[in-house]
């Protein structure tokens, strides 16, 4: 179960497949990612510091049947936690977008802090991985992300490359997405209907 202060989240989730625990404080700074997968760990890491916000995992898995189970409940937990720490979304930025270059590769990331989870992912048909993390990995973990969440989020290939750096460009690009929609800049909840919490 979530728990929360301020603008910081803690989430604890169990599963007979996974163990994953994640501390978020979007107005904090620092922290430490353990992950038994490397790229996981690595994606985790580019969150960290491209988000600029505070971060910390500990995430371990049944990775002697696949990367799956981790990717998809790291995101899960990433999002209660998201969901959790920005509350009732009041003064935020709310929209927000990026476009992160990784040598050949080009991604840009459009997210919408809505209340209303949807995902639209371009990159399903890169073909590759890193350490047998491939982008269906990467879909599977921001399906996970946004459903709890609750945001809209497109990921975009403007120009196409591997699968290492597919997956880091557009993880770095929703990092510095996050880190804008969720700046409290104002005195209003950015929304006419008067919520961003139902559905």
């Amino acid at each position: 179960m979530p728990t929360s202060e301020a603008r910081r989240a803690e989430v604890h989730r169990v599963t007979k497949e996974t163990d994953i625990r994640i501390v978020l404080d979007v107005d904090g700074q620092g922290g430490a990612i353990r992950c038994d997968h490397g790229f996981v760990a690595h994606l985790l890491e580019q969150l960290l510091r491209h988000g600029r916000m505070g971060l910390e995992v500990e995430a371990s898995g049944d990775l002697h049947v696949d990367v799956h189970h981790l990717a998809e409940d790291v995101g899960i937990t990433l999002g209660q936690a998201l969901q959790a720490a920005v509350g009732d979304a009041h003064g935020i930025e709310r929209y927000a977008d990026a476009i992160v270059p990784m040598d050949e590769t080009l991604v840009q990331v459009v997210l919408d802090l809505s209340g209303r989870p949807f995902l639209a992912f371009e990159p399903a048909g890169v073909p590759g991985s890193a350490n047998g993390f491939s982008a269906y990995h990467l879909r599977e973990l921001l399906r996970g992300f946004v459903n709890h969440a609750r945001v809209s989020l497109h990921v975009r290939i403007l120009a196409p490359g591997e699968a290492h750096h597919v997956c880091e460009a557009a993880v770095k690009a929703l990092a510095r997405a996050l880190r804008s929609a969720t700046r409290t800049t104002h005195d209003e909840l950015p929304s006419t209907k008067g919520t961003l919490l139902a559905p």
